[in-house]
């Protein structure tokens, strides 16, 4: 056996890996798949594709150009993540998605238009066919993120972003919609503004925030505000403060209690109850009380001073069921 092998080259072992692994074409297609579809020129340049072999694969259908050095993996039928996804590949590795798109891509504000933004840490970008394309130097790795697999700036450096391009009333309508979502986080928005060095967003998130603000009212003082709309309108009074032993759970705590009706209200603030964390530890307290056969209802400061009967109404119509 030996004797038989004698004159037969040494194949190193580094060529047998690379015969084992899959074809060129498959990593291209499984490296567009996490991409939304799409690829760029120096990814595919990476996996070992020469330039005549990207230009043989556009002529033959494999690759579809959508921008200058991006490509569509197997068709050109893009979502809009596909043409977001497109557009910041088309400027590097340091580019993000920003403005309006990034808004979209957040799920606070639509867009509809036939550009993406897309943003550079630079002085200067220039925009391309379909890509508006925006410089700054002010956008720092602590202003990026990644979301649906998308780089793209963080919320806070989105809304100081949208400051440039929208209104003081479109601002405010896409603030309004994170904090439906509970994206919202105060203190994160004015670190933004901390780094934001004159820039002309700055003054119109500044305004917007400024109208959005709340008094600095204490639990207390919340409570007591809507403890006086209770007394006003002959409700029953409600227990403050009261601790539930529901489960084996640690006991939860009730901002107002209708024991008899079992139904809790919250008085929540924006500063308290704003953040991701903040939400994600009211729902699993929320949950807890359902199961326990609690009715439960949440006002927010914003509520209780702009609607005081409906919120009566409201509570009114939970005590009579």
């Amino acid at each position: 056996m030996l004797a038989a092998m004698e004159g037969v080259p040494h194949v190193p072992s580094v060529y047998r890996t690379l015969r084992q692994q899959p074809p060129r074409d498959r990593l291209v297609a499984r490296l567009a798949v996490g991409q939304h579809t799409v690829i760029s020129l120096d990814q595919l340049k990476a996996i070992g594709l020469t330039a005549s072999a990207v230009r043989s694969r556009v002529g033959s259908g494999r690759l579809h150009p959508i921008h200058r050095g991006v490509y569509a993996v197997g068709h050109a039928r893009l979502t809009k993540h596909g043409y977001w996804m497109a557009a910041v590949l088309a400027y590097g590795p340091k580019a993000v998605l920003s403005h309006r798109s990034a808004a979209a891509l957040w799920g606070i504000r639509p867009d509809n238009r036939a550009k993406t933004d897309v943003s550079v840490p630079s002085r200067s970008a220039r925009s391309r066919p379909g890509i508006d394309a925006h410089g700054s130097l002010t956008l720092t790795p602590a202003d990026c993120t990644t979301e649906d697999g998308i780089p793209c700036t963080t919320l806070p450096r989105t809304l100081l972003d949208l400051g440039e391009v929208l209104d003081h009333r479109g601002l405010e309508r896409a603030i309004a919609q994170a904090e439906v979502l509970r994206l919202f986080d105060l203190r994160a928005v004015e670190e933004v503004l901390t780094r934001a060095n004159g820039r002309r967003g700055a003054s119109v998130l500044r305004a917007v925030l400024a109208d959005l603000q709340e008094p600095a009212l204490t639990d207390t003082e919340l409570e007591e505000r809507f403890l006086m709309l209770c007394r006003a309108a002959s409700l029953p009074r409600p227990e403050v403060n009261v601790w539930l032993d529901i489960d084996e759970l640690p006991a939860v705590r009730a901002d107002f209690l209708w024991r008899a009706e079992r139904l809790v209200i919250e008085t929540d603030g924006w500063e308290t109850h704003g953040t991701r964390q903040a939400f994600e530890r009211d729902r699993r307290r929320d949950e807890r009380l359902k199961l326990a056969g609690y009715e439960l209802l949440r006002f927010t400061w914003r509520r209780i001073s702009a609607d005081p009967s409906g919120v009566i109404r409201t509570v009114t119509e939970l005590l009579a069921r």
